[in-house]
């Protein structure tokens, strides 16, 4: 069993509209923008990060916005919803946030006896607020908002399969103990994690597959804390029979990625280096950032993508 996963360490959806989508995160749910750099396969298009104040894994939100892509559609082998952790007792003033900035789909409820309100991002991602109690981390409340509100980062995230089986059995493996269930939905979980530490596994065994577009989770990515630890989990994948990436290099963090049974990509993420490895802290998210290789094209890049506010 692998012993050296935390957590998650950030999620990645795709979406229409840049301008869009960078007000919604910051402005609605009052994330940072932790960094603003583009696509490293596509560089004509951006990879915008949002999480606390330095980006810490576990918290960070990401997203790469394709001009007009079709919007997805929901079904079984995706990531269904993403859940961000926000203190006990503010789901009042969520509920009334979110209404006036026009998000959609509001539905209170509870999950595993905490809080929980369900809404859709811009391009009808499923996102939801839980309840936490003594979450020590630190929230941003750079966007204005109080630290008795404001998200702490993920609590986790649900994923929708026809049969839950074979992913259960991958968690396990991955460190994840089964906690309980409601209905059909069994809830794992990483103990002493780093707070982003729930998987749910909804089984809808009637329910059609996904079509990935704008509103669709691309990838879920879990956290290691180095290269050395992710070379020994990448082992411990490849000999159980799991068919996964070599090691690529994303700037800010290392990377490996490989498909579960159920379809969804999960990928491997190390902490280090950090999104402060080529801008200083109080700075993080304002300019363009590029990796080496397409610095020659800087003028050509950024005069084809949409500028955004601040």
């Amino acid at each position: 069993m692998i012993k050296d996963i935390k957590g998650l360490h950030h999620i990645t959806s795709m979406a229409s509209d840049a301008r869009q989508n960078n007000a919604f995160f910051t402005d609605t749910l009052g994330l940072r923008r932790v960094k603003k750099t583009v696509n490293f396969d596509s560089p004509n298009v951006y990879h915008l990060y949002y999480g606390d104040e330095a980006g810490t894994p576990g918290s960070v939100m990401t997203y790469f916005p394709f001009p007009d892509v079709m919007r997805g559609r929901p079904g079984v082998g995706e990531v269904s919803e993403t859940q961000f952790a926000v203190p006990k007792g503010s789901l009042s003033f969520w509920q009334d946030r979110l209404t006036s900035k026009g998000a959609n789909n509001l539905q209170a409820d509870s999950t595993f006896g905490a809080g929980r309100l369900h809404f859709s991002g811009p391009d009808g991602e499923g996102l939801a607020l839980i309840e936490t109690a003594d979450d020590a981390r630190a929230a941003w409340t750079g966007a204005g908002l109080a630290d008795s509100v404001a998200i702490r980062g993920f609590s986790g995230a649900r994923i929708r399969l026809h049969d839950k089986a074979a992913t259960a059995e991958l968690l396990g493996f991955m460190g994840y103990q089964r906690a309980e269930a409601e209905g059909d939905i069994t809830r794992f979980i990483i103990p002493n994690g780093n707070g982003a530490d729930t998987i749910d596994l909804e089984v809808l065994p009637n329910t059609p597959f996904a079509r990935q577009g704008a509103g669709s989770v691309h990838h879920i990515a879990f956290a290691v804390e180095n290269r050395a630890k992710q070379l020994e989990v990448r082992n411990a994948l490849m000999e159980t029979g799991y068919q996964v990436t070599p090691v690529i290099d994303r700037d800010y963090f290392w990377a490996i990625y490989f498909r579960t049974p159920g379809g969804v990509l999960f990928e491997i993420a190390t902490n280090e280096p950090g999104f402060d490895r080529d801008e200083d802290t109080a700075h993080l998210g304002e300019v363009l950032k590029l990796p080496a290789r397409y610095e020659p094209f800087r003028d050509q890049i950024e005069a084809g993508l949409t500028p955004l506010a601040a």
